[in-house]
């Protein structure tokens, strides 16, 4: 008799995907309340875990058990919906209207899905498991396609849910706050870690440690039977068969290949910014005589500029994207570009990509021949190796796409990038990475984005794009948070059976005081952020090092660091105070 709280069991489970196995003799089971998270890299098979799980897939061996009665709610990476209009889709009721409303879909609600973009197919898909009965959520990368305001919902909606949790994210807060479990694939192996995300890491690391230290034992014995077998037939006679046996295996083994080759070090070449940039007078766009998505837009980036564009969904911030690349021309307005531009675009869908064309041929471009000497070992450092090099196109996976796409821009060697939504499909081990390249690149970047964790890494300034126009916002990324975070308390907890009043959106927060208040608290933004990424960075190095020197050094850096971001915040504080009392 199965325990009421089972949900589902998993014993023993590999799935085998031509001839790489994706996972090999996994057990987990989820009970009422578990709350399980999924990493590990592209091509390690969380979304095929996930859809075993959820009763869609058989997998090759072993046994899944589901318990009786249990009801589960599964939002795949590509969802399918049933058909008809976005309001039967989604179906009645307040609940269903109101999850609607914090996806930002109530303007297409009596539109036919057949009519909606893929990721407006995602949020529908997203209401429609959010708001029908469910015991068991699997959630397969449920914030794609979010703005940060419905991020922060769905998280204050997953953390009230009562139910058992699956869920695959590469929002690394979001993971931190709704899981209780980790459960890391890696080369068909799997390993469950106790704790969210940062004790995923913590543990994480200390795997790792064990098994640098297990292979320096591995080649101390191997050095020391290499010796005695190189003594001669003399001494080897009298040793029993089976130590040379060893011996052999031990010189003659080698360490588990790590999950990539080295770290993704990006090329930092490009040509010099000069102090134009780019400049926006008067922008605005409409599309086919609609309503303006932008008007009267004055936005400049200078050198050295990071900026993280906010706002909800539809408010402008692909199309100002789309301007600053000239990919788009505005429709009133200027801009102008300096002459020493050079722009890479990273476009939220995807530059397309030929399916037949082969990942080294991609990376060449038009202008050179595929598999050249560059070209090779720059494939190497994204991870393209082996016979990924002259895989088509159409054969790659979702993340695979998306890290060659990424490839393809930085290959251009651009001095100004423009990130849109570029967590989306790549998993957290390419996002850390890349923003270990993003802190250290001297170049011009803009970012959209609803990963906190990202953003947080990587910009100095948050500007908010919305109906009153575009403005920096006061107290960063943490200031917009707490301006979404406000209305959000007020949205009913799930199941809850009283209908609770719809909020409003937000509204965009104000510019900063005018100079010089308004630049010395941009100044003090940029400082703090500068500092808390070199704070991350000293953290990260002092788990990765066990050199007591080192971490004497590290950790007296670490305290200075942390003195002087104390002393930036209290400085930010005073003159955020000093505004609010001007204004």
């Amino acid at each position: 008799m199965w325990p009421v709280s089972v949900l589902v069991d998993l014993q023993d489970v590999s799935v085998t995907i031509a001839d790489r196995t994706l996972f090999g003799g996994l057990s987990v089971t989820i009970s009422t309340g578990d709350r399980l998270g999924v990493v590990g890299i592209n091509g390690t098979g969380k979304s095929t875990l996930l859809r075993v799980l959820a009763g869609r897939l058989d997998p090759d061996s072993g046994a899944v058990r589901t318990g009786r009665g249990v009801r589960v709610g599964f939002l795949d990476q590509s969802p399918q919906l049933p058909p008809g209009t976005v309001r039967e889709a989604v179906g009645p009721g307040w609940e269903a209207a109101a999850a609607l409303d914090r996806l930002d879909m109530t303007p297409h609600v009596d539109r036919d899905v057949s009519e909606l973009s893929g990721g407006q197919a995602k949020r529908v898909a997203l209401a429609r498991v959010l708001t029908h009965p469910s015991d068991l959520l699997v959630l397969d990368e449920p914030t794609n396609h979010l703005d940060l305001g419905a991020v922060a919902w769905l998280e204050d909606w997953l953390a009230a849910y009562t139910g058992g949790l699956v869920i695959v994210s590469h929002d690394r807060y979001l993971l931190d706050r709704v899981t209780t479990r980790m459960l890391e694939l890696d080369r068909g192996a799997s390993f469950v870690h106790e704790g969210g995300y940062a004790s995923y890491l913590e543990a994480r690391a200390v795997r790792e440690e064990q098994a640098a230290s297990a292979e320096a034992t591995r080649r101390n014995l191997a050095r020391t039977e290499l010796a005695w077998l190189r003594r001669g037939a003399k001494a080897r006679s009298r040793k029993p068969r089976a130590r040379i046996t060893a011996a052999r295996a031990l010189v003659d083994g080698r360490p588990a290949d790590a999950a990539r080759a080295g770290d993704l070090e990006l090329g930092r070449t490009m040509a010099r910014l000069g102090d134009k940039v780019i400049e926006c007078t008067g922008v605005g766009v409409t599309y086919d005589g609609g309503a303006p998505v932008l008007s009267g837009v004055d936005f400049v980036l200078g050198p050295g500029d990071r900026i993280g564009l906010v706002g909800a969904n539809g408010t402008g911030k692909s199309s100002l994207l789309d301007m600053l690349a000239g990919v788009r021309a505005p429709t009133t307005g200027v801009v102008e570009v300096g002459p020493t531009v050079v722009v890479g675009y990273y476009d939220q869908h995807g530059t397309e990509l030929d399916p037949g064309a082969t990942v080294q041929e991609v990376v060449a471009g038009p202008l050179r021949t595929p598999g050249s000497l560059a070209d090779v070992a720059l494939m190497k450092r994204f991870w393209f190796t082996g016979n990924l090099p002259h895989t088509r196109v159409g054969n790659l996976s979702g993340g695979e796409r998306r890290r060659l796409q990424l490839l393809a821009v930085l290959a251009r060697q651009p001095n100004v990038l423009l990130l849109d939504e570029p967590t989306n499909d790549l998993d957290i081990d390419t996002l850390r990475i890349l923003e270990d390249f993003l802190d250290d690149w001297p170049g011009t970047l803009v970012v959209v984005s609803h990963d906190r964790a990202f953003l947080d890494r990587t910009i100095e300034t948050v500007v908010s794009v919305g109906a009153d126009g575009v403005a920096p916002v006061p107290g960063g990324l943490a200031g917009w948070m707490a301006g979404l975070r406000a209305p959000a308390s007020r949205t009913p907890s799930p199941r809850s059976d009283a209908p609770g009043p719809a909020a409003s959106p937000p509204a965009p927060a104000p510019a900063a005081g005018g100079p010089p208040l308004g630049r010395h608290l941009r100044d003090a933004e940029k400082l703090m952020a500068r500092l808390a990424r070199r704070r991350d960075s000293l953290h990260d190095a002092l788990v990765a090092t066990v050199d007591h020197v080192e971490l004497t050094r590290l950790g007296a850096e670490l305290r200075t660091v942390q003195d002087e971001l104390d002393a930036a915040e209290e400085r930010w504080l005073e003159l955020a105070e000093e505004i609010d009392r001007r204004s």
